[in-house]
């Protein structure tokens, strides 16, 4: 069953978030977004009650992470685009079920701020990961606090990314076609370029530790070596792909951004689609306490839930 959570004006605002968007003092530090909550007439803040149900918060929802920690998936919002508004991309959090915690958590503000079109994201070791243009950016996960950014010179647009031992990778699907890898220490290097890339998009890390890469240009599931060694060669059911989740027994999902669908690619068997006719099917994640798929839809503004078996 395929669940979508649509964009739509918020019956609800964060009166935190309000109030600090409202500001505008460009010397103000850093402040995340809080929850939904609004001050009553008596002067009290008050949270949603228990039949209040709020969709939405979406503006061209690129990628999503999961939190499990706090049982909340993250959402990446390009924001308006960049010839029209520069630096106006953004973090929602977002309940297992598709109903908004908090519509703009990273973003609130822009006091502290630079995020300007967030594509692929990742969580490891308490780090929020962020492919952002040409800059890889990293955010404190539980304050949402900036922290590190590393800016690749020759990157055109960086996409997928992910994360493992320390080492980001982060693939760039424009010219030149490639998969840079950043150490823990922040030297950027080239781990792939050109063939068998074709418009690299997702990538994940497998239970091994190698690094797996899906194209937009073709069907294929590239898996490599941490050396850069392709060791193996896997075929979604369709071309066009955005994302891809593995899980602990090794079964790969694939989204595909083009053609609207999710391959599941199993250990030992042939790929086969387990959801289709979902719009702008982009970088999906796995919410492992739910067992389902999240998939942001890019302009159409949502997210659709996809339930495992």
């Amino acid at each position: 069953m395929i669940r979508i959570a649509l964009a739509g004006t918020l019956a609800l605002l964060s009166s935190t978030a309000f109030a600090q968007s409202a500001g505008g003092d460009a010397e103000q530090p850093f402040a995340a977004g809080a929850p939904l909550s609004v001050v009553n007439e008596a002067g009290e803040e008050t949270t949603p009650t228990d039949n209040v149900r709020v969709f939405g918060s979406f503006h061209f929802a690129e990628s999503c992470t999961f939190d499990a920690d706090r049982n909340l998936i993250l959402v990446m919002n390009a924001g308006a685009p960049q010839d029209a508004i520069e630096n106006d991309g953004y973090v929602s959090l977002l309940n297992p079920d598709g109903t908004v915690h908090t519509s703009k958590w990273i973003g609130a503000t822009r006091d502290g701020l630079t995020l300007n079109h967030p594509l692929g994201s990742a969580i490891a070791d308490g780090t929020l990961y962020v492919a952002d243009l040409n800059t890889v950016r990293t955010f404190d996960l539980e304050t949402g606090e900036p922290g590190d950014s590393y800016e690749i010179e020759d990157a055109t647009f960086l996409n997928g990314i992910a994360v493992s031992e320390g080492t980001i990778y982060v693939s760039n699907t424009r010219e030149p076609e490639r998969v840079y890898a950043i150490s823990p220490e922040g030297e950027t290097s080239v781990f792939v370029e050109g063939a068998p890339l074709a418009a690299p998009n997702g990538i994940a890390i497998d239970g091994e530790g190698n690094i797996v890469v899906v194209n937009i240009g073709n069907n294929e599931v590239l898996t490599f070596s941490p050396d850069g060694e392709l060791v193996e060669t896997e075929n979604a059911i369709e071309s066009g792909n955005d994302g891809i989740v593995i899980l602990e027994d090794g079964t790969k999902y694939v989204s595909s951004v083009r053609f609207g669908s999710i391959s599941r690619i199993a250990p030992g068997e042939e790929a086969e689609i387990i959801a289709s006719g979902i719009p702008s099917a982009a970088s999906i994640c796995y919410d492992s306490a739910q067992n389902q798929i999240v998939v942001p839809m890019n302009p159409h503004n949502a997210v659709a839930f996809v339930g495992l078996e």
